[in-house]
């Protein structure tokens, strides 16, 4: 299929979204935010303001790549009434900010991981990363029937790949003076969130067990998967991606609400299970551990209350997953 849509200058861009019903206010404005953010960028943030058809089935199914029994909303190209530019604009920079925001904390989450991590295993071999039988059978024997090869195989190629491409001195004084391999607390350094959730995910129940229970998890499981999910959420803020409203693919599992009883509201909506305000909880949850003194829960929980007012085109927080009462559960 060739590509239909021609290059279009700012102005055109800009005279395209009018002609859609999206109002302008100031356009010198709004062209350099064009130029500065692009159309394309800004798109995925005006795209919840277009109007929706009616349920319908397409024709063609298998290109659609969804199941056509309970009808499809389609995104129009006309906005909803009163949408604006500025509207756009304001959501961009309220996401924007959320993502540094997440940054914050998924940095401090992942050098604390670091440490519990190497910590737990360090204690049975400080190279035991390298022993298969340190870790869970399927990480350690388990054959990939389309590699050939374990998880734990997989994860050493990437971890090589990791102190190969490393300039940081203390790798070079390590390798010197005491030569291959690294010891734990060392090479843990050089690990990104998804090479330590990958980690963590192939321990062995009891260090996983023990390791999550300091957050408050009974099960390690559990915790794995809040890593994993954590991790989607890193490459999603590190890539400038938008977050507020995404569909978040890897959803972490949830302890007993008699463990955690603000997980209640999320036990109970699939909607709220796929998006990043419980993420965001999560992190809460986290840092309450790792540094209960921070400012980061009460920063987070001002900016969300700052979400801009987009109540004339039906958009508020509930698009995160955020339930009406979420500020009694942040507390």
């Amino acid at each position: 299929m060739s590509y239909p849509k021609p290059w279009l200058s700012l102005e055109q861009q800009l005279d395209n979204l009018q002609a859609r019903g999206l109002l302008v206010s100031d356009r010198d404005k709004a062209l350099r935010c064009l130029q500065r953010m692009g159309y394309y960028r800004l798109s995925g943030y005006w795209y919840a303001f277009r109007e929706r058809s009616g349920p319908c089935c397409l024709l063609d199914k298998q290109r659609s790549g969804k199941s056509q029994e309970k009808g499809e909303l389609l995104a129009l190209d006309a906005f909803k009434y009163g949408a604006t530019f500025q509207n756009a604009v304001d959501l961009y920079v309220f996401d924007k900010e959320l993502r540094l925001l997440a940054m914050d904390a998924l940095e401090r989450v992942e050098i604390a991981l670091r440490v519990d991590v190497s910590h737990t295993l360090g204690q049975l071999d400080p190279f035991a990363y390298l022993r298969p039988e340190l870790f869970h059978s399927t990480f350690s024997h388990v054959l990939n029937k389309d590699s050939g090869i374990t998880r734990h195989h997989e994860w050493m190629s990437k971890h090589a790949q990791l102190i190969l491409r490393s300039k940081e001195e203390f790798v070079s004084h390590n390798r010197s003076k005491y030569g291959f391999p690294l010891a734990l607390w060392v090479a843990c350094e050089v690990w990104d969130f998804g090479t330590l959730s990958t980690l963590f995910g192939g321990m062995r129940e009891a260090e996983q067990d023990a390791i999550a229970a300091r957050y408050g998890v009974s099960n390690g499981r559990v915790f794995a998967s809040w890593l994993r999910s954590l991790n989607y959420l890193r490459n999603v803020c590190a890539h400038h991606s938008r977050l507020w409203n995404r569909n978040i693919v890897d959803q972490p599992r949830l302890p007993s609400v008699a463990e955690m009883p603000w997980v209640d509201p999320f036990a109970h909506s699939g909607h709220a299970l796929a998006r990043c305000f419980l993420l965001l909880r999560v992190l809460r949850q986290l840092l309450g551990v790792i540094n209960p003194t921070s400012s980061w829960p009460s920063r987070m929980k001002e900016h969300l209350e700052s979400f801009p007012d987009l109540s004339h085109l039906g958009l508020n927080l509930a698009g995160m997953g955020a339930h009406a009462d979420w500020q009694a559960c942040w507390d």
